[in-house]
């Protein structure tokens, strides 16, 4: 998974414990990373994403 334009800092790679798609979006959990990333899911399993939420609960708010 490449995670883009990481919330106020450079680009990264991260690897993805859990991955929740929803029509185009999604919201991913890195290994060893307690933050939920939202972004778009892309045709070759790349996520670009764009936001950062300290729980679940809001990450799947913001959808």
């Amino acid at each position: 998974m490449t995670y883009l334009g990481r919330p106020h800092g450079p680009d990264e790679v991260l690897q993805p414990e859990i991955v929740l798609g929803f029509h185009g979006l999604c919201v991913v959990k890195a290994v060893d990373d307690d933050d939920w990333y939202m972004g778009t899911l892309n045709s070759d399993g790349t996520v670009e994403c764009w936001s950062a939420y300290d729980d679940l609960w809001n990450a799947l708010r913001g959808l």
